[in-house]
């Protein structure tokens, strides 16, 4: 029984290895040859943590190179969307030699696990880091019930 497990896992592993292989392959075929700029601008970006405190939820998002200008925030009861659009930084007058930094926009959505107080809703941008502190209403929020 302990060499069918062991050829099982041999299976496996080399089952792993040529996956990642394919995938480094096809992530260097679109840098080379003008891809997403290895997914910068793809449907999970930006990148996001969600966080849930008891009395209110956190998002953070990074968006480097983002000012807060260039972002939009809508929240809808438990409905959450961030646009975001990067501008191009060229100066004026110039001739650009190499863009590695597309102009491009972005809309991600999330349904949060439950409706969050829109009012007080806070957002920060420091250091390509955007922060939303999501405080959830009264009805929301876990109470501790008594057990007698």
């Amino acid at each position: 029984m302990r060499t069918r497990i062991s050829e099982f896992d041999r299976l496996f592993g080399s089952m792993d290895l040529l996956r990642n292989r394919m995938n480094r392959l096809f992530a260097d075929f679109d840098r080379l040859y003008g891809g997403d700029l290895q997914g910068m601008w793809r449907e999970d970006y930006p990148p996001t943590n969600l966080y849930d405190f008891g009395d209110r939820l956190e998002i953070r998002a990074m968006v480097p190179g983002l000012n807060r200008e260039d972002l939009n925030v809508k929240i809808q009861g438990n409905y959450l969307e961030i646009n975001g659009t990067r501008k191009s930084d060229a100066p004026e007058g110039y001739e650009a030699h190499r863009i590695e930094r597309p102009t491009a926009t972005f809309s991600r959505s999330f349904t949060l696990p439950c409706e969050v107080d829109a009012d007080r809703v806070e957002a920060h941008l420091k250091n390509g880091m955007l922060t939303l502190v999501m405080p959830k209403p009264e009805a929301a929020k876990p109470k501790q019930i008594a057990i007698s």
